[in-house]
């Protein structure tokens, strides 16, 4: 299907109406509710986010962006329908957080503003959609790290140096002037249970410190991870990539610790896992595993699982009961089971023109060359919710929405008219 382009942003009166029936169920059935209400007396509704809608059903969207034109577009997954954002022109990767996209140039980092979003709060939550806008620029370029959580983001450069944005700031506004942390760290400072996870640059290894969002040190579990590279953040706690495994960094009653996942045996470093993927919300972690295979990391039950799929472009998983889903050489998307290795369906060919190297993409970041468009070939990814997986074929310009719980279905074909070499979901 062709993506439906410059349409402004707006949701069907069905979501108005479902807005406030979510709005109503969350503040539970009263006899009294449907009373009608003076304008003195009217409290604000439970869930309420001013110049937002709220939604029935989640509100997602795709952040596409090519570097060597600069164009960039988000599509709405409900409409079917892109809309342009100023060009980022020599982008060198794309982060996002649910919400917002990070773009990291050599003028410094862009921020985008999807305008749309959840909420979760725990026995339910709350999805909202709102205007497209771009932010502005925050301090940092190429091989910055940039994490968020729905209060701070955390933005550490290539010499460890690390600033914190106020989050709720640009949900209104511009970025604002961050924070300046004391000292350097090795990796991303993450943001993670009011505090922030980081790795120290000591010289006897890296070591887990835990801070407030001062940059005070409030805890030091002390355990050193070698070679750090790649991050996530589950329900769990913070999973970060080491030498001989991860670490999962936590909280529980107040005391923060660090537990080592090991591999189980010797992994030689073209094979580690240092670029994590998965579902937001999701305890199950994919990286790929070099020449061999994929990682598989069940934080719950704190078990690595290597798959032989052979080299991945790109790996992703729902989680738990959903299938492996990776992005081979020969174009095709392939399901696995994750118990038993067993492939489970494959697509057609989905991606046009050359592929990177898979061994390019596992650098603990999700980037594409900044040249991509210019002869380059661009590193696809896949991208995973609750129900449907996404995959941008660049030099098609295309991204295909996959039903991985209907053997590999292509549910949609989004044309576009821009090569979509950088890609990624929020909403979620």
């Amino acid at each position: 299907m062709l993506a439906r382009r410059n349409v402004p942003a707006r949701a069907p009166a069905a979501l108005a109406l479902a807005a406030l029936l979510a709005a109503t169920g969350c503040a539970g059935r009263d006899d009294d509710a449907a009373a009608p209400r003076t304008e003195s007396s009217a409290a604000t509704p439970h869930g309420y986010v001013e110049g937002a809608q709220e939604a029935a059903e989640q509100q997602s969207r795709l952040l596409l962006s090519d570097p060597a034109t600069g164009d960039t577009r988000v599509l709405d997954l409900t409409t079917a329908e892109t809309h342009d954002v100023a060009p980022v022109t020599g982008a060198t990767a794309l982060t996002a957080d649910g919400r917002f996209g990070f773009l990291p140039t050599a003028e410094g980092t862009r921020v985008v503003d999807t305008g749309a979003w959840t909420v979760d709060h725990g026995d339910h939550v709350h999805y909202y959609r709102a205007a497209i806008r771009d932010v502005g620029r925050i301090a940092g370029g190429p091989g910055v790290q940039v994490r968020s959580d729905s209060a701070v983001t955390a933005v550490t450069d290539t010499a460890g140096r690390a600033g914190v944005y106020d989050r709720t700031a640009m949900e209104t506004g511009g970025p604002g002037a961050p924070r300046t942390l004391p000292g350097t760290y090795s990796g991303a400072v993450v943001p993670y249970g009011e505090h922030l996870v980081a790795l120290t640059r000591d010289t006897d290894g890296p070591r887990v410190v835990v801070l407030d969002r001062e940059g005070r040190r409030v805890a030091t579990p002390g355990t050193v991870c070698e070679s750090p590279s790649g991050d996530a953040v589950t329900r769990r706690g913070v999973v970060i990539g080491c030498a001989d495994g991860a670490l999962l960094v936590r909280e529980s009653g107040g005391r923060f610790t660090a537990e080592r996942i090991p591999y189980g045996e010797d992994v030689p470093a073209a094979e580690r896992a240092t670029a994590f993927h998965h579902r937001a919300g999701s305890d199950t972690l994919t990286a790929p595993a070099g020449e061999r295979g994929v990682w598989v990391l069940d934080v719950t039950d704190r078990a690595w699982t290597r798959v032989a799929t052979g080299p991945a472009v790109a790996a992703n998983t729902a989680g738990e009961g959903s299938p492996l889903l990776v992005l081979a050489a020969d174009g095709a998307l392939h399901g696995y089971d994750i118990a038993t290795g067993e492939r489970t369906a494959t697509t057609r060919p989905l991606l046009t023109g050359p592929r990177d190297d898979p061994a390019d993409s596992a650098d603990g970041t999700d980037h594409t060359d900044s040249a991509a468009g210019a002869g380059h070939a661009a590193t696809p990814r896949i991208e995973v919710d609750r129900s449907r997986a996404y995959v941008n074929d660049p030099s098609g310009k295309r991204v295909f929405e996959i039903d991985y719980n209907d053997g590999l279905r292509i549910a949609r074909t989004f044309a576009l008219d821009m090569r979509p070499a950088l890609m990624a979901e929020t909403g979620r």
